[in-house]
């Protein structure tokens, strides 16, 4: 009897530590919402930019982007579980998308205007959907 007083007790505390997660893992919606805007400075930079300095300011600002974003993640104290396996898929989603618009805006299209924006949005979408499905999951 004592042992599945003990048992019980010990899932109850399971699952408020998972509530208690859940609850607190929203900060990675706002860093996927963060990240998601980030693409709209920079990808329209990538593609519509030329030169040497366009280079360095484009590094420049995706590095300060990228350094608050983890500096961001690295002080949060609660992931959930799978977190690392949605993050990959994520990155590695919009890392794929970026990859192509940059390629296909700067030698099919042109540095054009038209693509930059819509390539912008493209390249959001990996990070927007994320943060969309991790604001419903952490209800």
């Amino acid at each position: 009897m004592q042992e599945a007083a003990k048992a019980v007790g010990a899932l109850g505390r399971a699952a408020g530590l998972e509530k208690a997660a859940r609850r607190r893992s929203g900060w990675y919606a706002r860093y996927l919402w963060a990240f998601a805007a980030g693409q709209l400075v920079l990808v329209p930079m990538a593609v519509l930019w030329h030169g040497p300095a366009s280079a360095v300011v484009f590094g420049v600002t995706n590095a300060l982007l990228v350094t608050g974003l983890s500096l961001y993640a690295a002080r949060q104290r609660v992931v959930r579980r799978g977190f690392g396996v949605k993050h990959g898929v994520l990155v590695g989603s919009w890392a794929v998308v970026f990859a192509l618009t940059i390629t296909i805006g700067t030698a099919v299209f042109g540095h054009g205007v038209p693509f930059a924006a819509a390539g912008a949005l493209v390249c959001a979408l990996p990070p927007a959907v994320g943060a969309w499905t991790e604001t419903r999951g952490a209800v």
